[in-house]
């Protein structure tokens, strides 16, 4: 039974990720007759510690003794996580955790704590999707995964940036203590207890480019007939191509196939008409190529992992309804 927790702090920690932690299980909410952890902020560096945010500094009793009896580690972002170095102090007290069993969670940038560690090796892993490309250089034998909130390869969860902390937490408790308890500390945190969809929703993907002329009109041409039906085929006689010819030079200028391309031209679309307009699912449809309501729901859910009404009640607002 998850009874102790404690959350490990360096130098630069960010007070939000730190807070998201503290917020789970560091209230007590015994009045509402839900759990109370014996919860404790254990310093890695000393007992006074500088935040990220304008001065902020904050001090705790507590050394790296007290991971020894904890159930559950968390370690919050901070600056420079993804460059700095660590205290072999407490990427030893990690490994000799999750050696007894003790479960690790890292919320955004504190995964690299965790693959200094060498906890990432061979496992799927989370993390803010700014930092996937240099937490897979720094840790080949991770398998990082930038689409989802959160990984549970227990004993080592890892979450992305900032809020998706929250969803991994409330999945600890949800996992440890059932979904009475973790439904009932998120309506006090007012936050959902599951959200839908994962990373692939706040991601920024441009489109590939071409890098030379060769397929830069058709490019054009294909991002204003969006509506329309289009085939290889079709684009391959605007290049003057045969379609064979025309699909491997595609690959070659934008690193990935016509389809593909297409398909998230059309989904990006979609996304800004769903958080801009009051337009229906048929008129978006109509409009980005996709010709019916349901296909636009499928593709919109198998590239962004959320439907699209769940997307618009998102990122909409008011006016999106």
């Amino acid at each position: 039974m998850l009874r102790n927790v404690a959350a490990v702090v360096l130098d630069g920690v960010r007070p939000f990720e730190l807070g998201v932690v503290c917020e789970v299980f560091g209230v007590d909410r015994s009045d509402d007759g839900l759990p109370v952890y014996d919860f404790a902020v254990v310093s890695a560096e000393g007992p006074s510690l500088g935040t990220h945010a304008g001065g902020l500094s904050m001090a705790t009793p507590y050394g790296l003794d007290r991971l020894e009896t904890a159930d559950l580690i968390a370690v919050p972002a901070g600056e420079e996580f993804t460059r700095r170095t660590y205290p072999p102090e407490l990427l030893e007290a990690l490994r000799r955790a999750v050696e007894r069993g003790t479960r690790v969670l890292s919320v955004c940038s504190g995964v690299f704590v965790l693959g200094a560690a060498g906890l990432l090796d061979g496992r799927r892993c989370a993390v803010h999707w700014h930092h996937a490309a240099e937490l897979a250089r720094r840790y080949p034998r991770a398998k990082v995964e930038p689409d989802v909130l959160y990984i549970d390869e227990d004993p080592v969860i890892t979450s992305a940036g900032t809020a998706a902390g929250i969803d991994a937490c409330l999945h600890i408790v949800r996992k440890e203590q059932g979904p009475q308890v973790a439904n009932k500390i998120a309506r006090r945190m007012v936050v959902p207890p599951h959200r839908e969809g994962g990373q692939a929703q706040y991601i920024e993907r441009p489109l590939p480019r071409s890098r030379s002329d060769t397929v830069a009109g058709v490019l054009a041409w294909m991002e204003e007939n969006l509506h329309r039906e289009i085939t290889v085929d079709q684009l391959a006689a605007r290049a003057h191509m045969s379609p064979r010819t025309f699909a491997r030079r595609f690959q070659q200028e934008t690193g990935t196939t016509p389809y593909r391309w297409l398909l998230r031209q059309r989904v990006l679309l979609a996304q800004e008409l769903l958080e801009a307009t009051d337009q229906t699912m048929d008129m978006i449809a109509d409009r980005t190529g996709f010709g019916t309501a349901a296909a636009l729901r499928y593709q919109f859910q198998r590239v962004l992992g959320i439907t699209p009404h769940a997307y618009r009640r998102a990122f909409a607002g008011p006016r999106g309804g």
